[in-house]
């Protein structure tokens, strides 16, 4: 069974406890101290070689936005889909490429991209070398993507 959810999307959070200041120590391999690496959604067909780490927000905490890194394995994408909410992404690692609505965008090292409301989008790695890692920020209370599909 697909799961609808984004790369970027949680839906709505149940209220939680004040957050308390911290530091997340960066380890080699573009990972994070105590920070799992997750699949970034139910296996299916619409998406392929993508792990997500959630950096800050996420489930119990009190922020009103989230931070999470993703990693895209060559040859990998995520989901082609919109949705209502915006969101933002800031290349850390590799090259890939982001389509915007009909028009595909190359990407490398900081690069930052806005995804508007309602823009079809999807991020992909065809280049082969290594993964393509990003910073994705959005609200932390947001609507369900919905599917799209390609022209």
């Amino acid at each position: 069974m697909n799961d609808p959810t984004s790369s970027c999307e949680l839906g709505s959070r149940p209220p939680a406890a004040r957050p308390e200041s911290r530091v997340l120590r960066f380890q080699p391999g573009f990972r994070w101290e105590g920070v799992p690496a997750e699949e970034y959604k139910a296996q299916g067909a619409d998406w392929c070689g993508v792990r997500r780490m959630t950096l800050a927000g996420g489930a119990g905490a009190a922020t009103a936005f989230e931070v999470r890194y993703f990693e895209i394995e060559p040859a990998g994408f995520s989901s082609l889909e919109h949705h209502a909410h915006e969101h933002v992404v800031i290349v850390l690692r590799g090259r890939g490429q982001v389509r915007l609505g009909d028009a595909v965008h190359e990407l490398s090292f900081g690069d930052t991209v806005y995804v508007a409301p309602h823009t079809v989008h999807q991020f992909s790695n065809p280049h082969g070398e290594e993964p393509l890692g990003f910073l994705c920020v959005v609200d932390a209370v947001r609507d369900r993507p919905v599917p799209a599909t390609s022209p």
